[in-house]
């Protein structure tokens, strides 16, 4: 009987942890060029985050990106533009973040001067 359990409590373990996402660390441009539209351009590729209209709800964690044009930052459409960032989030493993755990807003330099990263626009 102790064995059966063990091996339900364990089963039940790893069934919840093969559905669990990983968090990533995505780092690049993050960019709102317009608004409800966000999205991470990093050396593998563009992170949808949100777009005008096609997101009902937003993604969970985006409360944690502050203002960014409080910091280091492009305006390149009046209160909207881009900023560097590094952040930790779960992915859909294609091209969309699916949550946002932290947000780091770093200065434009360190985008800037990484080669692997073109420059937004």
């Amino acid at each position: 009987m102790k064995y059966r359990i063990s091996a339900a409590i364990i089963a039940a373990a790893l069934a919840i942890a093969a559905n669990a996402q990983a968090a990533e660390t995505r780092c690049g441009w993050i960019e709102n060029p317009t608004p409800a539209n966000w999205w991470l351009e990093d050396a593998e590729s563009t992170w949808t985050i949100m777009t005008q209209g096609e997101d009902a709800d937003a993604v969970e964690g985006m409360d944690l990106i502050p203002d960014i044009s409080e910091h280091d930052y492009v305006s390149t459409n009046g209160s909207y533009g881009y900023a560097c960032a590094c952040m930790s989030v779960e992915t859909d493993g294609k091209d969309r973040i699916t949550k946002i755990l932290s947000f780091r807003q770093l200065k434009l330099a360190k985008c800037r001067n990484d080669k692997a990263l073109k420059l937004p626009g």
